[in-house]
């Protein structure tokens, strides 16, 4: 019987020939990221239970990206940067991008693909849930906890179940008022917060054939949000063609199998998805953008790592070109290298950058700034009873700051129309 491409990865790298879901296996670890929530206390139980002088497996493979509490006057979320310069300067580490500096990145999810990390064919852990936009790479990538990443920095090895895969096929040439954020959410409204626990969630279909890899990462970064494992997506040429030049470490390819086995397949006509978003408080909680439209907004949020990519500026200044927002608008780009992107990049006859300026909206400094709630000078925290409409990936009670605050998920092109009106407002009105 064949495998999925999950089940191959995780074959391969546990020296078998092939893996059947429910099988545990060691699987040999290629990169192990960690940021500054999580890279102190992986750090200090590598310490105690590997010794005070003990050195990591491989600093080659391992990446530490300062990102969620970075532009904070917090005495702790201080510390935490001062924890991983020390670990990086002990250890010799050569993939260190501390804030402060020119190699300061951004958002690690994003920071990881552009710096040539995430490659075909490998075992991606990250300490942050997530690590699974990597998917789109065509490897097994997936959050996991401090305990485990401390074992991997002293082993370089994991204990791992193999998943079960579920496809989720998408067939036909996408409206051009849908972005893949629209079908992820139709994807976890289907099935549930819960309804791909510990699988494999594999995009498949002529739609996703046609996905740049910035919309691919979209659809990977949220399976967390349905309980997955992994996202993944085949990869093709647009995957080699990113990666190689971004990187000259050889990797290997892998597809479906025609024969392999999946848990379910769950097939949708992109022609029938409407532009959709998700209600407070959770990320299942979906509604089309008509069903909610009108709803009073108190302001708009652009940015992590899910939605600050350069195609999710450049669609927001398509809808903002020439309108004004009559909201708090926030713009955050994920990276340093996206921010540096939508300063020249054009529509029509502006830059992106321009464009936001010129509709009022308010720009941050690269890094996970309010997704992650965080510090009260975080910027853009929500600080009390605001309703928000934000393109970020979680609207669970304070997520983004106040415990009374409700977020609404939703696509940057409907982020952007509803900015632009003050209430929630489907982009179809900015494409007819």
């Amino acid at each position: 019987m064949g495998m999925t491409i999950t089940e191959k990865i995780l074959a391969r790298h546990s020296g078998r020939t092939s893996v059947r879901p429910g099988d545990n296996v060691w699987v040999d670890v290629d990169v192990l990221m960690t940021h500054d929530v999580c890279g102190p206390g992986t750090f200090g139980i590598f310490k105690r239970e590997f010794g005070a002088e003990a050195k990591v497996w491989d600093r080659e493979k391992l990446v530490v990206i300062p990102d969620h509490y970075i532009f904070t006057k917090d005495m702790h979320a201080n510390r935490n940067i001062q924890i991983l310069r020390d670990f990086a300067k002990e250890q010799g580490l050569p993939h260190y991008y501390d804030v402060g500096t020119d190699r300061y990145k951004g958002v690690c999810h994003v920071a990881m693909p552009e710096e040539g990390f995430t490659r075909p064919g490998e075992v991606l852990f990250g300490t942050d849930s997530h690590t699974c936009t990597a998917g789109a790479f065509g490897e097994f990538a997936t959050g996991i906890g401090n305990t485990d990443a401390a074992f991997i920095l002293g082993t370089g090895k994991l204990w791992v179940k193999v998943p079960e895969t579920m496809q989720f096929v998408f067939e036909g040439e996408m409206p051009k008022y849908l972005m893949a954020k629209d079908l992820i959410l139709a994807v976890i409204g289907r099935i549930g917060v819960d309804g791909a626990t510990y699988r494999a969630m594999d995009f498949a279909g002529s739609t996703v054939d046609a996905m740049t890899m910035e919309d691919r990462m979209t659809l990977c970064n949220m399976v967390i949000e349905a309980g997955g494992k992994n996202g993944v997506c085949t990869p093709d040429r647009t995957t080699t063609d990113y990666v190689r030049a971004r990187t000259a470490k050889e990797f290997e390819c892998h597809t479906n199998d025609g024969d392999a086995r999946y848990h379910s397949v769950h097939r949708f006509n992109v022609a029938e998805i409407e532009p959709t978003v998700a209600k407070p408080h959770s990320p299942d909680n979906k509604a089309a953008v008509s069903e909610v439209a009108g709803t009073r907004l108190d302001r708009a949020y652009i940015g992590s790592c899910t939605g600050g990519k350069v195609s999710d500026f450049v669609a927001a200044a398509e809808v903002l070109y020439g309108e004004r927002v009559r909201i708090d608008t926030f713009i955050v780009p994920a990276t340093t290298d996206v921010a540096r992107e939508i300063r020249t990049l054009k529509v029509k006859d502006k830059t992106v950058m321009q464009i936001f300026e010129e509709a009022g909206c308010r720009i941050g400094e690269s890094s996970c700034a309010a997704c992650l709630g965080g510090p009260s000078d975080t910027f853009g925290r929500l600080n009390g009873a605001e309703v928000c409409i934000s393109s970020t990936n979680r609207n669970f009670p304070g997520r983004m700051g106040s415990k009374s605050s409700q977020v609404y998920l939703a696509s940057p092109y409907t982020v952007a129309a509803s900015a632009v009106k003050g209430v929630i407002t489907s982009p179809r009105e900015f494409f007819a």
